[in-house]
Formats: structure tokens, sequence, C-alpha cells
């Protein structure tokens, strides 16, 4: 005797599911560990002796910290400074942010898109630019910063160009490149806030675009394109280091690169200041 043929309903339903479940297995996760927590600091405290500040350049900024905050990261030894434009709207003044509860004043250069260029009196190594926009789909990128106000990083694929509009009212639309979020520093939850401005890296340690939107739902993360960056430098004057000079990145140590690199304040915060 013939069994009962399954209603089409169940069938369909079975595809699907089993499909969802694959999919949800085969999803890359990759977190990185915590961020060590900050050194202690006071005002009165002398800096480190590997800083590249001087003491008499570095003021206190806590207190006179205002909301925006961001990312920014070296592309000139000398005190240049790359972050996201929209860091700085409405700052009357702006610091990067050299030990707890200090900075140094920030001075915008030049600004090209989304991206601002900065300088200061005394900096950091730079990190190496790509060579040239050779990205393809599906290719990692780590973005080591300062997500909701404090040290932290993620990782993502390449998923593609994207048209977005700029900020502001009128603002014109430029592409960007949407990434999709892959993994984050572990305890990390909910928006990436204060990752804009960092440094979207490839497995080379090469500054391939900057980070300068989030949608959160989506697990997008959205940055500058390497075009872009290059503009940017050319407008402040800046020639960028050489690729293939920075140090080598995967989804098992884009954690401890990370906290190297703000270690070394060539990654650093980014604030604007009440005068």
């Amino acid at each position: 005797m013939a069994l009962p043929r399954p209603p089409e309903w169940l069938v369909y339903g079975a595809i699907v599911g089993g499909l969802l479940l694959l999919s949800f297995n085969r999803r890359e996760r990759a977190n990185a560990p915590e961020a060590p927590p900050p050194m202690p600091g006071e005002a009165q405290m002398p800096l480190a002796a590997s800083s590249p500040f001087s003491s008499s350049r570095v003021v206190p900024v806590g207190a006179r910290v205002e909301t925006a905050a961001g990312s920014a990261f070296s592309v000139g030894d000398g005190g240049v400074w790359m972050t996201a434009r929209h860091v700085l709207d409405g700052c009357r003044s702006a610091a990067i942010v050299v030990a707890a509860g200090r900075g140094v004043a920030a001075h915008l250069r030049a600004v090209e898109g989304d991206i601002a260029v900065l300088t200061t009196e005394g900096g950091s190594p730079a990190l190496p630019v790509a060579a040239g926009p050779d990205l393809r789909t599906g290719q990692r990128a780590f973005l080591p910063g300062f997500p909701q106000g404090g040290p932290g990083e993620a990782a993502s694929r390449l998923l593609g160009p994207q048209q977005m509009r700029g900020h502001g009212r009128g603002a014109p639309v430029s592409t960007l490149l949407a990434w999709a979020e892959i993994g984050r520093t572990d305890g990390l939850k909910g928006s990436l806030a204060g990752l804009s401005g960092a440094p979207v890296l490839d497995a080379a340690g090469d500054v391939v675009g900057v980070t300068l939107a989030e949608a959160p739902r989506r697990g997008r993360v959205y940055t500058a394109t390497p075009e872009t960056v290059k503009r940017a430098l050319a407008a402040a004057g800046v020639k960028p280091a050489p690729p293939g000079t920075g140090q080598p990145i995967s989804v098992e140590n884009y954690g401890r690169v990370a906290d190297g690199l703000r270690r070394d304040l060539r990654v650093a915060q980014v604030v604007c200041l009440a005068i």
C-alpha cells in the first residue's frame, strides 16, 4: 500500500527550514577578546616614556569633552590624522586623546567627501595605505577604534559598492563600500557608534577605507573607498606610508593587533571640546 503523500506546504516548509539551518551554521562569526582596560592616569601623571607627544603640549580634556567623539588614525608621522568629517560637525575645537583625560589640540587641514584630515603638534607612526583599489567581494577587513567611547574593534566582509547620501541637508550622493559585520569585541553589544573615523585595514594591515556609518539592524558597516582616501591625502599634501609595512591581520589576531595600534597611538580617539 502506498504511503500518503505529504502536503506541499509541509515539503516546502522542510526545504526552507533546512536551507535556513544551513545558512545559520555557515554564517561566519569571529569575535575578538575584550580589549584590556585602559591604563590608569591622571592629569598630573607624566606620559609614558614611549609617548610621541611632548608633555608640554598635552592638556586635560576630560571635563571639556562634548558629546561628539569618534576614532582617528595616523597617516603622517609628524602629526597628521584621518577621521570621518561628520565626527567634527559643530566642533569649535577638537583634540586627539593621548592618555586618560588628556589630549593634544587637533586642527582641520583638509576635507574630501566625508573624510577629514587633522594635524597635531607631534604624532605617531603612520599606518600604511594600500597601493590600489583592487578590493574583491567577500574579502575581510578589520576596524579598530573606539566604539561606544571605549576600545573595541569589528571584523567584516565586503559586500560591494553602494550609493548613499551624505550627512546633512542637501548632501550629495556618493559611493561607499558596504561590509557585513562578521565579528566584534566580545561583550560589545548594540551600536558601533564611536567607530566612525576608524581605519579599515585589509589582511596586510594596509588602510583601504575609513569607517563612516552603520546599519545595526542589517549588520552592515559603510566605509569610504580607497580612491576617496587617496584624494583626501592628496588634498592635505600628505604622502602615504608605503603598503606592505603593516602587521598582518586575521580573524584570529585582529583583537591583539587593534590593542597594539591603540597602545602605540596609531589609532586614537578624537573628541570635540567645549571652549
